[in-house]
């Protein structure tokens, strides 16, 4: 008689069970696959299209960057409206810093203006940020309330901070975080995606040889190949994709001219990654190894799941607010630096309705509002669905109310399916 091995897990599994698979997930991509294929349709196959595909990478770093950050809030059963608002006014502090302090300190295009203004962004951020979190957390202001105010506030201060007018042209460097000014090139874009999947590879096997050690149920190998192989295809795809998008002639002539060279005749390039996608993949990795392998991580989610009984067990929830409040005015501050260097400038309605995409981006992604449940790869996943919609619907030509009317719609529906995949699944509602 054969005695059962970790590897079982000590019982027979059905076939379903022993490949572990994550079927809302698998739901979320399957819509998105279907959102893809519509519009795709619908537009003629413009929308699949390297350019499009390139566009949209950039125009859902900044809600996606904000979106991980809201998993940790939502996690500990709070809110943030204000993540806009905050964008908003770390962007126009950042404007003001690069075109009219520090040029007048250092001259245009000196490379201490950058990292500066940077700096001053992500300080302004984080003591928003810490002020939420010591008002929500020390001092037992609802979260909604407290942000609710922030929203209200910080976007209001930011106007008269640049006198309610547009303020540009960017610092050249500072524009780097825009997407088409900065990108990596094809050849690093190449090297970046061989590293990045050796590491998806090596990731996932350290995770199997853990689960094996801890005499956990693990997939079966073929499964586990199945899973590397379609990671490494996407990772390679996604690049092939991007690699394939070439550069305007007009600008490639201007770019020779500027190192007073000609350009030779046939001559051709091509964007490759942005590094404002990078941005949000380092963002990404390290908000995952922040959840999954750190103290900070069970911290949230055990606050989130039980409250009191996460005090009681001695975990300081008020400094733990504080933490993760001043972490969502960081990534604030991050986005607002991609955002404003995607415009080229930096405008008084930057962020609007932000705060809404980044919590919508959350919940689609499977963070419930309840708390102590949430990923920060589904609220990615949930941000490109929604920029995915919304540039569908821009390409078809549906107006601006209308777009919103559909996000509103999907957010609801998004939430009514999640309910009752955790009715039937027991999870918490």
């Amino acid at each position: 008689m054969n005695t059962p091995t970790p590897q079982d897990g000590g019982q027979k599994r059905t076939l379903l069970q022993s490949l572990e698979l994550d079927t809302r997930l698998l739901g979320m991509i399957g819509a998105f696959v279907v959102i893809c294929l519509v519009f795709n349709v619908i537009t003629d196959g413009r929308f699949l299209t390297p350019r499009n595909i390139f566009n949209l990478s950039i125009q859902t770093v900044s809600v996606a960057i904000m979106a991980t950050g809201m998993v940790f809030v939502i996690v500990t059963r709070h809110i943030d409206l204000s993540v806009g608002a905050v964008l908003a006014i770390c962007s126009s502090v950042m404007g003001v810093m690069q075109v009219q302090l520090l040029p007048q300190l250092f001259g245009i295009g000196h490379p201490l203006v950058m990292p500066l203004t940077v700096l001053a962004g992500l300080l302004t951020g984080a003591a928003i940020g810490a002020l939420n979190g010591w008002l929500v957390g020390y001092q037992r202001i609802p979260a909604f309330i407290v942000t609710l105010g922030g929203l209200l506030i910080w976007r209001n201060v930011g106007w008269y901070l640049t006198d309610g007018q547009t303020v540009g042209p960017l610092d050249q460097t500072f524009m780097l975080f825009g997407g088409v000014e900065g990108t990596v090139g094809s050849a690093l874009s190449w090297g970046l995606a061989i590293v990045f999947s050796v590491l998806a590879v090596f990731g996932l096997w350290r995770a199997r040889q853990a689960k094996i050690h801890h005499e956990f149920p693990v997939k079966p190998l073929w499964a586990e190949g199945a899973l590397m192989a379609t990671s490494v295809a996407a990772i390679l795809g996604f690049v092939a994709i991007l690699n394939s998008y070439a550069i305007p002639v007009g600008r490639l002539k201007r770019e020779f001219e500027s190192r007073g060279e000609v350009m030779p005749e046939g001559y051709v390039d091509y964007f490759g990654l942005p590094i404002s996608v990078l941005m949000l993949v380092v963002i990404v990795v390290v908000m995952t190894l922040v959840a999954r392998k750190t103290r900070l991580g069970r911290y949230i989610f055990a606050a989130g799941g039980n409250p009191d009984a996460a005090e009681l067990s001695g975990i300081n929830t008020r400094m733990l607010t504080v933490k993760i409040f001043t972490l969502m005015g960081v990534l604030c501050a991050i986005s607002a630096m991609v955002a404003q260097a995607r415009l080229a400038n930096h405008t008084n309605d930057i962020g609007s309705l932000d705060e809404l995409r980044v919590i919508a981006a959350a919940v689609i992604g499977g963070t419930a509002l309840a708390g102590g449940i949430g990923t920060i790869y589904g609220a990615v996943l949930g941000a490109v669905i929604m920029q995915s919609l919304q540039s569908g619907m821009a390409m078809v030509g549906v107006d601006a109310p209308f777009q919103n009317i559909v996000v509103g719609g999907v957010l609801v529906l998004a939430v009514w399916i999640d309910i009752q995949y955790r009715k039937r699944t027991g999870e918490k509602v």
